[in-house]
This record gives C-alpha cells, structure tokens and sequence, in this order.
C-alpha cells in the first residue's frame, strides 16, 4: 500500500518520519498528473504546494484550526489529506469540486475563490476565537502572491496588525505568479528576495552550517531565522516590506524543504500573535510540461496527455479567440484604444494585443476595483479602454462601475468573458449575475452578441460610444455557425425568424438566440406562429422590442442570467411604462448558488430547454399556465391538441 492510501485523515501524517513525508510528495505529484489530466483542472497551483500542504496539516489540526486558501484553486492536496482521494470526477457533478466546497468536508472554510479575501476571513474566525474564549486554536490563511496585490489584504493587514493578540499565521505563498508572473510593486519586491543571489547563497550555507552541529545546531538556526524580521530577511531588505506593520515575520523559507517548512510554522504557531511567514515555491514543481509552459506554467488544463502534457482533443474557436483577434483589428485603426485587465492577460485574450501592442496593456494584478476607476481616468484623459475581466469577477467592481465610471459618463468598454453558465468551476465562477447588476446603472449599454459576427460587431460598436460605458458579454466555450439574420430592424434589432401568425415573440439574449429558434420551431409543428429576435444591444430596450410585443399576444425573454432582476424584468417594465399588456415569461436561471456541472445538466435543471420551454409556451397560449397569452379575436387559438409532451431528442 502507497503512503498516500494511508491518509485518511491529517493526524495520519504525525506518524510519518521525514523522509516518508518527502515520499509522500512524490506520490501526490504523481497522483495530480495523472489524476487531473482525465478531467482538466488547476494543475500547476497544486504541484507547487504539495510540501507545504504536507507541513501545514502536520504542524495545525485541522478542522480544529481553520486553513483558508486564497484562492481554493490551489486546495487539491488538502483534499487529499483530508481524505478525499477519489478524483476521477473531479469539477463534474457528484464528484469533488474544484474549490473548497463545505459540503465536502468540515475541513473546508471559505468556498468563493475570489481572490484577496482569505485574510479578511482569518481576522474575522480569529477575533471570534479570542472573544468566545477559544485561545488554544489557531487560524491559517494561505495567501498566493498574486493575491496580495489585491486591495482586501492591504484593508485586513491594518486590522490584523491593530490587534496582536490572536493565534493567526499568514502563509505567503511566493511562487512569482497568478496565472501569469505577478506584477506590480510588491511583485518586483518579492522577486529580488527570490532571486538575490545573497539570499540564495545565506539560505543554502546557513542551512547546511547549522545542519553539522546536529540538533543544537539546528535550534540555534531556528532560533536565529526567526528573530523579530528574519535572519535571512536583513540581507535582503524584506524587513523593509513589512517596517510599518506591527507583525511578526518568518522567512523567507524554501517551500519544498519539508523539514524546513515545519520548523518555521511550529514557530509561528507558538508565537501567539500574527505571524507572516514568507514560503518561496514553483508552480508546476516536479512535471516538466508545467514547467516549460511559459504562459502559466498549466495554471488550469483541459484534459491532457500526462507524459508530454499535450491537450488532447482538437479545441473549436472559442468566444475568446474571436474578441482577441478582433480587439487587435481595432487596435490597429485606433490608437486610443488600450487594453485592461486584472491579472488575466491570457486567459481573457489580450496576449495578442499585448504582443501587437506592448505599451498599450494594463494589468493590474487582482484588483478589479482599482482597474475600473483607473480606465475612467483614462477615459477622460483622453484614451477609450477596453477593461477584460471575467464575468464573475465584475461583481467585485460594481460600485467603481456605477460611480467612477458612469455617473462620469466615461467612455470605458468592459469585455465580460465566461459569462452565463460556466459548469465546472461551480458556483463562485458562474457569470450569471452580470445582467441583473448592471442594467440598472445609469447610461450603461449592454451587447449579448449570438456569434461570431454579432461579436466582431458589436465590440466595434462599443468602442466607438465616448459618453458612457458599454459592456460586451459572451459565454465560456466554442463560439459555434453564424446564426444568419433574417431581416435587422432600424434600431439594430436582428429578427431571425417569423412565423405564419404573430402569436410568441421570443427575444434570445446571446447565444440563447440559437435555444430561441428551436423553441420556434416546435411551436410551429403545433400550429404557434413564434417571431425569434435577437436584440443585440439588451439595454437600453430596443423600441422595436416593444412595437414587437405590442403585436404578439405573449413574450418570452431567454438570458442566461439569473431572472430575477434580469433583462426579462426590464423588458417588461418597459412594456408596462409603454401601456402594452402583452404578458412576459421570464426565463433565465434561478436566484441560486449552483453547484459545478457540465453547462448541459445546470440548464436543463433549469428548465432551459427547447422541448421544457415549448411545452410551457403551449401552455400559455392555451391559458393553462400563467403568465397566459392574450386572446387574438382575430383568430382564435390554435389548433393544439394540449397533449404536446417533452420529446426524448434535441432537448
């Protein structure tokens, strides 16, 4: 049996000598590759944390004492000391998540992983300890470097350091990087600490020295190394990063030298009082391919080959793709046009407009919030940015959208990736909440384009309003055939289908203009004339939209958004400001936490389906469900039996 079969629970590891531990690493390394190559997942992030895992649950006694992850997707070697050691339907439904996820395992805290917060979370669970009498245990967050250049640690760095009497440990895992090398200030700092030969040379020669002198030796190392700022830290001047914060720091300490982690964190965990310690590591350790990989070293990867980490499968044109390529065609036109994100160079497409480009690209790390008031002050300097964050992420800058932004009528594009449904990455990563929040800002224009084509356009059409900020938002995945336009009304309203009779006027919000049709045509074969329109530009509503409706004896909105507050809530307030009392159904997702699943399974849950909804719409045309379609005086209803059921193909 490995030593890995044998973890069932961390206390296990207490049993283990070193150099078993170090074994056990190996086994774990081995495991991921193979593991996370069959399903895709966070690879890199946790082949660089495998000893310092092994080392935290050794030294804190987890649930006991809480471990935070910033961010979760670092968490996969917790998840295996914890005993949660069946991957093989890691991020599908019924099996692991990709995150910490509660319902899991007590040993799991914080589920969102949205990054820089883990240590707001340690100041709160470890003011709660010391307040109810709780002294004996202790709080640990595990900060990535790129997360320190988000603002929230900063904000619970002044609270943790004005109260020092608490049992919390700040692990800053340094390895360089977020997805891409982290940058910034810090970033630039935290680099010479780990590449500054001094460092390098005091670190190996310190180590070996006091290794020669045996346990006496050892202790008088320890004793030393963690002195009030670090031994190491004087030759480095990393004192100086942390002069004017009343903390304790330890470090810098090699994150894959067993030994050595445990050492450190046994002296932070009896200081008993904040405590940085500083845990230099690489991404990707130990598996060549991730090493290699200059981008992000397999930050995330799809399903690979584990002996060459080649991608297996050919990958369609996704959404990305196209923004990138066409964001380079403007770029070239324009000179004012720059680009912004939030430590997502590559994975929101900008790589290409960087490398065509190279002084026209902001990164701002993770911060989201800093990143959107700095595009409004680039927009009135004279400059139109296109700010690329994925969907989820701009709820963290709402605020900085409504007032810094649009109350200042700035000219700013914001390119929302991974919008809708995402499936694997679970409920923190799920774009579906963009719609609701950002329709009611002021002056904002929203484009949900269907294709390829509405893509193209409609971003040219966003760069090119001054006066206001515009967004273009677009799902995770393959981009899919042109859905062709059958006629475009005069406001830029594209109609893709009519029917015999104006009995459904069905408005599909993006690429749920492709759900839109095939909902039509069943309706057809049960005798229901259905009108499919795209609106393209979602807010403000088209006027042609309620001329539509006022024609139509029902409306059906598709978003993939939640419903509650969404477009279809819009659309009819407007109808109702308007006097038209055509009834809407509103369809988008559910106001609900949703758990990781293919995008397939999440929407059919929903009831996002063409036969679910057809049979629905049957029903209100009858008068059987509510919201129920007008009477046509006209023409009475049509000839539909009632019986209509879900059929068993296309969904």
């Amino acid at each position: 049996m490995s030593l890995l079969d044998g973890i069932r629970d961390p206390r296990d590891l207490d049993v283990l000598t070193h150099e078993q531990l170090t074994d056990l690493a190996a086994e774990i390394r081995t495991f991921l590759v193979e593991n996370v190559a069959r399903t895709g997942g966070h690879l890199g992030p946790n082949l660089g944390v495998v000893e310092l895992t092994i080392a935290l649950h050794r030294v804190f006694a987890s649930p006991a004492d809480p471990i935070i992850f910033d961010t979760g997707h670092q968490s996969y070697v917790h998840k295996l000391l914890t005993g949660r050691q069946d991957f093989s339907a890691l991020r599908a439904r019924g099996g692991l998540a990709g995150y910490p996820q509660r319902s899991e395992s007590p040993h799991d805290v914080v589920e969102s992983s949205h990054a820089s917060s883990s240590l707001s979370w340690a100041d709160g669970v470890s003011r709660a300890f010391s307040r109810t009498g709780r002294s004996d245990r202790h709080v640990v967050a595990v900060v990535g470097d790129g997360a320190l250049t988000g603002g929230m640690t900063w904000e619970a760095l002044n609270n943790i350091t004005d109260d020092n009497d608490r049992n919390l440990v700040v692990v800053v895992n340094d390895n360089g990087r977020s997805y891409a090398p982290t940058i910034g200030g810090m970033a630039r700092h935290l680099n010479r600490v780990r590449t500054t030969e001094t460092y390098r040379d005091l670190s190996q020669k310190s180590s070996r020295i006091a290794g020669r002198f045996g346990a006496v030796g050892r202790a008088l190392y320890r004793g030393v190394r963690g002195g009030t700022h670090g031994f190491l830290s004087r030759f480095t001047n990393n004192s100086a990063l942390y002069s004017n914060l009343d903390v304790k720091y330890l470090g810098p300490v090699d994150g894959h030298d067993l030994p050595a982690l445990i050492e450190t964190l046994e002296l932070a965990k009896s200081y008993g009082a904040p405590v940085i310690v500083h845990v230099i590591t690489e991404k990707g350790r130990g598996y060549q391919p991730a090493l290699d990989d200059e981008a992000d070293q397999f930050h995330a990867v799809g399903r690979i080959d584990p002996a060459t980490g080649g991608a297996l499968g050919a990958s369609a044109p996704g959404w990305t793709d196209v923004f990138a390529e066409e964001l380079v065609r403007i770029g070239e036109k324009r000179d004012d046009v720059i680009a912004m994100t939030a430590a997502m160079l590559r994975p929101t497409g900008l790589a290409p407009f960087a490398e065509r480009f190279p002084d026209r690209v902001y990164d701002v790390g993770i911060a989201e919030q800093h990143a959107v008031t700095s595009a409004a002050g680039l927009a009135y300097g004279g400059l139109h940015p296109v700010v690329a964050l994925y969907s989820t992420f701009v709820n963290r800058a709402f605020d900085q959208v409504l007032m810094d932004v649009a109350l200042h009528q700035a000219g700013v594009t914001f390119v929302l990736d991974r919008s809708g449904v995402t499936g694997p990455d679970g409920p923190s990563h799920h774009g579906m909440w963009d719609l609701a929040l950002l329709h009611i800002v002021p002056r904002i224009r929203i484009a949900a384009p269907r294709d390829e084509t509405r893509l193209r356009e409609e971003l040219q059409e966003a760069v090119a309003v001054r006066d206001a900020p515009t967004v273009v938002r677009f799902p995770k995945g393959a981009v899919g055939e042109d859905i062709p336009t059958l006629e475009r009304l005069q406001d830029g309203v594209d109609v893709l289908a009519r029917g015999d009779a104006e009995d459904v006027l069905i408005v599909g919000i993006g690429p749920f203009a492709r759900l839109g049709l095939d909902v039509a045509s069943r309706l057809r074969a049960q005798g229901i004339g259905a009108t499919v329109v795209d609106p393209r530009w979602v807010v403000p509503v088209p006027a042609s939209i309620v001329e539509l409706a006022a024609r139509h004896r029902l409306v059906i909105t598709l978003e993939d958004g939640i419903r509650v507050g969404g477009i279809g809530t819009r659309v009819r307030q407007v109808l109702r400001e308007a006097g038209i009392d055509t009834a809407v159904d509103e369809l988008g997702l559910p106001d609900e936490f949703l758990d990781h699943a293919s995008r397939e399974q999440i929407l059919e849950d929903a009831g996002l389906t063409p036969a679910k909804i057809a049979q629905d719409v049957v029903a209100q045309v009858l008068g059987t469900r509510v919201p129920v379609a007008r009477r046509d005086n006209g023409r009475g209803l049509p000839a539909v039996t009632g019986e209509f059921t879900l059929r068993s193909t296309g969904h």
